[in-house]
């Protein structure tokens, strides 16, 4: 893992502070309509994005360390952040984990188990953990396991979320231990429901993955964030982004 994560926070479209973005795009090469992933991510970043989570998990590991190092070419010169699905060895700034993926530990330099002390959801070298939830109980454990964030889904109704049962609506995001990222069916016109609801961002793929527009896509995703936050007076990490 790589150390600029600790800087993301800088970032527009990350909260101040804590470091965990309001914005978070996942990836999928499959919703590009033909066009390369890494393209739709650069155009991403031109619209303000400054934090993705690498997933294209039906890719082999060769290649999903390409889509990491592009990805972090990409992020990392605007202070932004590289997360990756499940695999912490593929490089970036953190691994997000699947419901059932283990919690990372990483020994300590001389073999010993990671020393006490170290920040929650920051693990040895495995940078910021966050990980998908399905309900309360699953937030409750994020927690508890030491996971810096956790998106929540499905939140609305979404064709690439499928399987998880039916929407949990935007009732399900507030008052949880962490911060929670909403997932699943958010788009720029009910994103600041998300926040109003009690969410600390929101997490995307298909809005923005899918888009014609990738920039136009992430800008309209961040000013509703930052009005949502402007509105409870807590939006100045995201309102940054919006520019």
């Amino acid at each position: 893992m790589t150390g600029a994560g600790a800087g993301a926070g800088a970032g527009a479209g990350v909260a101040a502070g804590a470091g965990v973005p309001r914005l978070l795009v996942v990836t999928d090469g499959r919703l590009t309509g033909g066009r390369p992933l890494l393209e739709v991510v650069a155009a991403a970043v031109d619209g303000g994005l400054r934090a993705v989570l690498v997933r294209d998990k039906h890719l082999d590991r060769r290649h999903r360390r390409r889509l990491v190092e592009g990805a972090v070419a990409l992020l990392h010169p605007v202070g932004g952040l590289v997360l990756v699905s499940s695999d912490a060895g593929l490089g970036g700034d953190g691994v997000h984990l699947a419901a059932a993926d283990p919690f990372p530990v990483a020994p300590a330099p001389s073999g010993r188990a990671t020393p006490p002390g170290l920040p929650v959801g920051m693990v040895g070298m495995v940078g910021m953990v966050g990980r998908s939830c399905h309900s309360a109980g699953d937030l409750a454990a994020a927690a508890a396991e030491g996971c810096r964030y956790a998106t929540l889904s499905p939140i609305f109704p979404s064709p690439t979320k499928p399987g998880y049962g039916p929407a949990l609506g935007t009732g399900a995001l507030g008052g949880h231990p962490i911060p929670v990222l909403a997932l699943g069916g958010v788009q720029a016109g009910n994103a600041a429901d998300c926040l109003a609801a009690g969410a600390h961002g929101i997490a995307v793929m298909g809005a923005v993955m899918a888009a014609a527009d990738p920039a136009a896509a992430v800008a309209a995703l961040l000013a509703s964030c930052a009005g949502a936050g402007a509105g409870a007076g807590a939006g100045a990490g995201a309102g940054a982004g919006a520019g």
